[in-house]
């Protein structure tokens, strides 16, 4: 992983513009944003300071297809995306379980990944809505 500057450094990274999601996230404490091999993601880092509040959630974005970071979990298929999600017990209640997401979207292979106590719907809105 190498950080980059901000979206404008994914952006000439990936060749083209780094889709976001449209829906709204919660309350964001900083951002970071690294060149993982030839894709970018984008890590949000949110305020878990009120009990139930989730982590964390990051979008990853590459030309070439994104391998799970959850192998050992079944998938469920969800129209055209694939969750994964497994407990992650030693992590902080903020962290978990964790979720991920992948998908293809106008030629880019997606993952996104949410930790803490996100609603599974509102994550696949989430997937929905990168553009």
């Amino acid at each position: 992983m190498e950080p980059l500057e901000g979206i404008a450094a994914a952006d000439a990274l990936l060749g083209r513009r780094f889709p976001l999601p449209s829906e709204p996230l919660p309350l964001t404490r900083w951002t970071e944003v690294q060149a993982i091999g030839d894709g970018v993601e984008i890590e949000w880092n949110l305020d878990d300071s009120r009990a139930g509040s989730p982590g964390r959630l990051a979008l990853l974005g590459s030309a070439q297809p994104v391998d799970t970071q959850l192998l050992e979990r079944p998938a469920s298929v969800h129209g055209p995306v694939e969750l994964r999600s497994a407990p992650l017990a030693e992590a902080q209640p903020s962290l978990r379980p964790v979720t991920e997401l992948r998908w293809q979207a106008d030629g880019l292979h997606l993952r996104l990944t949410a930790q803490g106590p996100w609603e599974r719907e509102r994550l696949l809105m989430l997937a929905a809505s990168v553009r």
